[in-house]
């Protein structure tokens, strides 16, 4: 799965960089959308398939439900330790890794209410997180665990990298990226404004 994936990102790179004309650049946007849409579908509809569905969400440990906040946590402090990377501040490096993988909405937040230089970097760091995920999930699920699988994705548990979660992973585990995916993108306009007040009374 992560060789098909990787395949299919260099491929995407080479046709658009040497092979596609202009005119088709207009219309990727809709076909990402409607494969989008499509892909989503067909998890749904394998869920809906499984019999024992609601006996599968009861069953999910109590524990699944921190799996977001603790995906949260991870991602605001893992930024904050590694900022000596790339010679910013802990606190810009959280800002930026607390966008969850939501690039768009965590790059404008950041860039109208405080950088427009670290909003750039949150949008690459941002964008870099959903692709490492397109090619970690089928990794980690495999050589970590189910739920482990769930972390890259961030917010996009919710749609983009879901079907590579229920594709790699479980009906169970699916369910929990989707809960995971839909409360790290409502805590994404939440934690970003209230880490940039915390940032701007530091010293």
């Amino acid at each position: 799965m992560t060789l098909s994936i990787s395949a299919s990102l260099v491929l995407g790179i080479i046709m658009g960089l040497f092979f596609l004309p202009e005119g088709i650049a207009n219309l990727i946007g809709s076909i990402g959308e409607i494969s989008l849409a499509v892909l989503l579908f067909t998890v749904g509809f394998d869920l809906g398939r499984d019999a024992n569905l609601g006996q599968k969400i009861k069953d999910l440990p109590k524990i699944t439900l921190a799996v977001p906040f603790l995906v949260a946590l991870g991602s605001i402090i893992g930024a904050s330790l590694f900022s000596f990377l790339i010679g910013i501040s802990p606190g810009d490096a959280a800002l930026a890794g607390a966008g969850f993988g939501w690039y768009s909405l965590s790059a404008v937040i950041i860039a109208q209410t405080y950088d427009l230089t670290l909003g750039a970097l949150a949008l690459l760091t941002n964008v870099s997180r959903e692709i490492l995920a397109f090619l970690l999930i089928p990794l980690v699920a495999k050589k970590v665990g189910y739920l482990p699988a769930v972390a890259p994705g961030g917010a996009t548990a919710m749609d983009v990298t879901l079907p590579i979660i229920a594709r790699n992973t479980d009906a169970q585990t699916t369910l929990v990226a989707f809960y995971s995916g839909t409360v790290l993108s409502i805590l994404v306009p939440i934690v970003i404004p209230l880490l940039i007040q915390l940032v701007q009374r530091l010293p």
